[in-house]
């Protein structure tokens, strides 16, 4: 790992990981910036919350990218302050990019994990998914994982928070009683992004979907379809069809959307307020009508 001045900007950072002088930036933000190199390439140039977020988000986009399937910026490199990767260049969404993204994701899951809640290699056990902490400890299972690892430790501090108030956590404690028979059948370890929301889907000018900022682990391949549900996406539907008809997902799927859901509305519970606390309670007790 690359030893960095802590008074180092973008424009350093994106010429000691890709050996080109950097001629230009533009800030996008307090944390991100592009960096145009000599030349005229551009990358993306983030300043991550600690060596752990830079690791993990490196570590996650290289694992993807093994898999060989989905489109995803390359790495240049990393170190305890900052991530350089490669710019996509934006264009319009697109039905064909939408049905490609589809079997790519499809093929992306079937790659697989060694168990659910696995980091990828190089990547730490305690991780983010956006600005949140996000722990990757393996375990058997999905269902008894998924409650122990994902959901009930948000659901405490959302409580704790004072977001969700501890006479509603019954609610979603119940759900996750009862996953091992909602969670529908069985199914391996697949490589997810983990954060898959519409805003980490890019439109490439190249007529490709590009994925970014993953949170990457092994674990249900329902739950990156169900975080492309939450927030909406573009051509969701061609999306959905091609994914099913590269890989058949199993009946009822639709109806666990919500159980899916519960973590990353309860992630948003803890850092944006009451709303999504509501919405976490609305998925739960649809979960359990059923």
């Amino acid at each position: 790992m690359a030893v960095h001045n802590s008074f180092e900007g973008p424009r350093s950072a994106a010429a000691r990981f890709t050996g080109l002088p950097a001629t230009g930036e533009r800030r996008l933000s307090g944390a991100l910036a592009e960096v145009t190199l000599d030349g005229g390439r551009v990358v993306m140039v983030k300043r991550g919350e600690g060596d752990r977020a830079a690791r993990a988000e490196a570590a996650g986009l290289r694992w993807l990218a093994d898999a060989g399937t989905v489109r995803v910026p390359a790495v240049h490199g990393h170190d305890e302050q900052w991530l350089v990767t490669d710019r996509v260049a934006t264009g319009r969404p697109g039905a064909a990019a939408a049905e490609r993204l589809g079997r790519e994701l499809a093929a992306l899951h079937a790659a697989g994990a060694p168990a659910f809640g696995a980091p990828p290699p190089g990547g730490p056990e305690d991780a983010y998914i956006g600005l949140a902490p996000m722990r990757n400890v393996t375990g058997p299972d999905w269902p008894r994982w998924y409650a122990e690892h994902r959901v009930l430790p948000y659901l405490r501090r959302a409580v704790d928070a004072g977001t969700l108030r501890s006479e509603e956590a019954p609610v979603i404690e119940r759900v996750c009683e009862r996953l091992p028979e909602l969670a529908g059948p069985a199914e391996p370890p697949a490589r997810l992004h983990g954060d898959l929301w519409n805003g980490n889907v890019l439109w490439g000018a190249d007529g490709h979907a590009w994925l970014i900022d993953p949170a990457a682990h092994g674990g249900h391949r329902e739950t990156d379809l169900a975080m492309l549900h939450l927030f909406g996406c573009p051509h969701l539907d061609r999306i959905l069809a091609a994914y099913h008809e590269a890989a058949p997902l199993a009946d009822g799927w639709t109806d666990r959307i919500g159980l899916h859901q519960l973590f990353p509305l309860l992630v948003h519970a803890v850092l944006f307020g009451r709303g999504y606390a509501e919405q976490a309670l609305a998925a739960a007790e649809s979960a359990t009508s059923r």
